[in-house]
């Protein structure tokens, strides 16, 4: 028996391992390991072994795996880029736009991992920060000379570019945390659910110029009570293709997405009713209207759409708005601070 639990242990420990290969993509493939042959003369992306062991507990299972092939993912969407790029940005194009995002998107992905297992067992140290590095294999020591140097353990030259020598972006902020690793919420599920944390990567931001913005063109000043009126909201830069539905645990679970720059998403249109114009509103009642535009139009050019409002049932002040949401419902990312994000909202005299 005893011989038997050991067995299956060293299976675990073989399934959740993931190796770097000098010169080739290493790809998962059901349980097993597949290997993607890199294109003749072409640099390929070498990453250091990402090993979880065995005892693996089972309601981490699925998000370990998920994290696993998102490593590979991300390898080969390097690699992918390298050859989309060749030639372009000078000696250290490789390590400053390639290597160096690839090397912070693998420390998230780790640290995910070490926090989905930690929830149900002890947690491992799975060493993020040395093994979130990668080089090139030996094709590419010619195209990026910060890349070389052959260490596996992501220290040294691999922590150039633009995440300051190896550490964290923004650490010498004093920033409070980066992942959920240090909080003592409940993971995120994708259902509508408070005090948890959500480990979803923020994902793609667009440049300025490509980045939504959204103005209500028009609306009524009063309406009365139970009286249908209409507001026409116009987008630019998004592309209302992506609704993941809450109700169905798609909420914050997908990283914000591009297409030629923009924005993959849709907005949302709301009327609540104010019980002060003085004051913040409670932001916990459901509001009197809602709806969800995706409708598969919207791009770089601006476009209208009217949004139907059945009526408001309550006299007062209404306040209603609309704001643009990605894939998972946030307000998409601006490339700058001081831009100002894709919403609006008007008052309506309900009489």
């Amino acid at each position: 028996m005893g011989r038997s639990r050991y067995s299956k242990s060293r299976g675990i420990s073989r399934r959740w391992q993931v190796v770097a290969v000098v010169g080739v993509a290493v790809t998962i493939t059901g349980v097993g390991l597949g290997v993607a042959s890199a294109a003749e003369g072409v640099p390929t992306v070498n990453c250091p072994q990402v090993d979880v062991g065995g005892n693996v507990p089972a309601q981490a299972r699925a998000e370990v795996d998920r994290n696993l092939a998102l490593l590979q993912t991300q390898i080969q969407e390097a690699n992918a880029r390298i050859v989309s790029t060749q030639g372009q940005g000078g000696a250290n194009f490789i390590q400053n736009a390639i290597l160096g995002p690839l090397k912070d998107k693998r420390f998230a992905t780790i640290n995910r991992i070490e926090t989905a297992i930690g929830r149900n067992a002890q947690k491992p140290n799975l060493n993020a920060e040395g093994l979130s590095g990668c080089t090139l294999n030996e094709d590419g020591g010619g195209d990026d000379t910060n890349a070389g140097g052959g260490n596996d353990n992501g220290g040294g030259n691999n922590g150039g570019g633009n995440n300051g020598g190896g550490n964290v972006p923004g650490a010498n902020l004093g920033i409070l945390t980066n992942s959920c690793d240090t909080s003592g919420l409940q993971a995120h599920d994708g259902f509508q659910k408070g005090d948890r944390c959500v480990s979803t990567e923020f994902g793609e931001v667009g440049a300025a110029a490509n980045n939504p913005t959204l103005l209500i063109t028009q609306a009524p000043t009063q309406v009365r009570r139970n009286q249908a009126f209409t507001l026409r909201i116009s987008t630019r830069n998004l592309i209302r293709d992506r609704f993941l539905a809450a109700g169905q645990g798609g909420y914050y679970v997908e990283s914000s997405v591009l297409q030629n720059g923009l924005v993959r998403g849709h907005f949302h249109t709301a009327c609540r009713m104010l019980a002060s114009t003085r004051s913040a509103p409670d932001p916990a009642p459901v509001p009197a209207f809602f709806v969800a535009t995706e409708d598969s139009r919207g791009g770089a050019q601006p476009d209208t759409v009217t949004i139907q409002v059945p009526g408001l049932p309550q006299a007062g002040t209404a306040q209603c708005a609309s704001w643009a949401g990605d894939g998972s419902h946030r307000i998409p990312m601006m490339e700058r601070a001081n831009q100002t994000p894709a919403l609006d909202a008007v008052r309506i005299r309900v009489r």
